[in-house]
Formats: C-alpha cells, sequence, structure tokens
C-alpha cells in the first residue's frame, strides 16, 4: 500500500536461541530476487503495520509469531525507483515450523555474525545491529 507515494511495508526479525544458548536469526532468501533478508512486505488496505508483519512473516515461513519491540524503520526506493518504508519488529515463534513459501526460495537460522555476513542490503545489516544492541542490553 502507498501513503503520499510512499510505499508502506512493515516485516519482522525473528530470533531464537540454538541449543548453545546462542541467537540465531531467521533469513529468507528469495530466488527471483537472489537476496537474502528479513521476511517483510507490503500493506493492504485497511490493514496495521503490525497486522502486515505478522501476516507476511507467516506467509513467507510459516510461523506464527508474536511481537516484542519495534526495531529502527528502514527507507530506501524499490526496484521500480518508489520511496519505501518498512516497519520492523522483534519476533518469537509461537507456533509451526520454519519453511520457505510463495515468494522465498529457502530459509535459515544462523547465528548474528554469520546472518551479518550473508544479508544482501546495508539497510537489512543496519537492522541486525540494532537488533543486537537490544539483545546486548537484555531487551530481546
Amino acid at each position: 500500500m502507498a501513503l503520499n507515494g510512499v510505499v508502506q511495508a512493515a516485516g519482522g526479525v525473528i530470533s531464537r536461541q540454538n541449543e548453545r544458548g546462542e541467537a540465531e536469526v531467521l533469513l529468507i532468501y528469495r530466488g527471483h530476487r537472489r537476496d537474502w533478508s528479513f521476511p517483510k512486505g507490503k500493506l493492504e488496505p485497511g490493514e496495521t503495520d503490525q497486522e502486515c508483519a505478522l501476516r507476511e512473516v507467516e506467509e513467507e515461513t510459516g510461523l506464527c509469531c508474536q511481537l516484542d519491540l519495534e526495531l529502527p524503520s528502514t527507507a530506501y526506493h524499490d526496484r521500480k525507483g518508489r520511496a519505501k518504508v518498512v516497519r520492523y519488529w522483534t519476533m518469537t515463534v509461537v507456533k509451526g515450523e520454519a519453511e520457505p513459501r510463495n515468494e522465498v526460495s529457502a530459509i535459515c537460522w544462523l547465528g548474528l555474525r554469520a546472518a551479518t555476513g550473508r544479508l544482501t542490503y546495508p539497510c537489512d545489516r543496519e537492522l541486525l545491529s540494532a537488533f543486537t544492541a537490544l539483545l546486548s542490553q537484555g531487551a530481546v
């Protein structure tokens, strides 16, 4: 959905602890775009940002999640040259098993350092840095 010509979208940084107690985040791979990112998508008419974030995560990963803390938004121009703003939340899994769905070709759980190296876009690396800062403060 666009508001004043700006594409509005929402998504999530889904995290868990691995068997060693280390934080991992879920990344998605979109084969048609050849990029690794966090699950996100455009708002539908009448939908809140929070509803969109939860819907998009479930549609792309099969996971039902709960919203936790809001992360900084990202802003950039999409492939069509339109301004786009994406709001993100930290999320924890409530139910489901992660699997690629819709336009997502693959998913992976990665530690924070590995995820930083895998993410395609600088704005996603900045988002992960914000998540890491919250984690180090014990907020997540």
